[in-house]
């Protein structure tokens, strides 16, 4: 079990900061918050780039050991604080099915609306992000008829709700039809009962400007 109190760099609306903010308060783990702001290019700044030469968040320190990339933070998390709820499964194939799940939104649907891509495209900017966006989650409505109980696999949180929550996040932000995903909203509607995914939310951090803070 980890001494001293985890720092979290982080960014309100970036999704990959978000995840991990749901698992550490899911896991009812206190943390540090400190702001990066990916509008003003505070995460390509030298100092950011000593934590995280990609220049990214979340970056978070555990006992002086510098931990980058939200999926493997999250199951690191997992494993050092061996206490419920557990975000990985005991069992392996339900491990298989939360981190597929995971990948899905992580490495299929995420990257399309990252602010780094969308800066770098001359396209209508929430016409690329809404399309692309829509594609992942039509796969992932089929994939959660499968594993879906109260939340993504079965009727334990996991690690596939701590990626799901900031995707549908960023679905809204760039004005989804969520009308088009039942399965998907009947997980997040169970989800957003809980107090760690409500606390967790953008607008609920330090560094959420108050014309954000309207964006369920």
């Amino acid at each position: 079990m980890p001494v001293t109190k985890p720092i979290l760099y982080n960014y309100y609306r970036s999704s990959c900061s978000y995840r991990v903010r749901i698992a550490l308060a899911l896991k009812n783990i206190p943390y540090e918050c400190r702001p990066v702001n990916l509008a003003k290019g505070e995460n390509v700044s030298d100092e950011h780039k000593k934590l995280n030469p990609k220049g990214e968040v979340p970056v978070l320190f555990i006992d002086d050991k510098m931990l980058v990339q939200s999926l493997p933070i999250i199951e690191y998390i997992d494993e050092i604080y061996n206490h419920a709820p557990k975000l990985l499964p005991d069992d392996a194939y339900l491990r298989y099915k939360t981190r597929m799940v995971s990948e899905i939104i992580n490495s299929g649907i995420q990257p399309m609306q990252n602010l780094s891509i969308l800066n770098r495209i001359t396209e209508d900017k929430q016409e690329w992000a809404s399309h692309f966006i829509g594609l992942g989650l039509d796969a992932l409505e089929k994939e959660l008829k499968e594993t879906a109980g109260k939340y993504c696999i079965g009727d334990h949180v996991t690690m596939a709700d701590c990626f799901l929550i900031p995707q549908l996040y960023n679905a809204r932000r760039f004005k989804v039809d969520m009308k088009k995903y039942p399965v998907i909203s009947a997980i997040e509607k169970e989800l957003n009962k809980l107090d760690a995914v409500k606390i967790s939310h953008p607008s609920q951090q330090t560094d959420c400007p108050e014309e954000a803070k309207d964006i369920l």
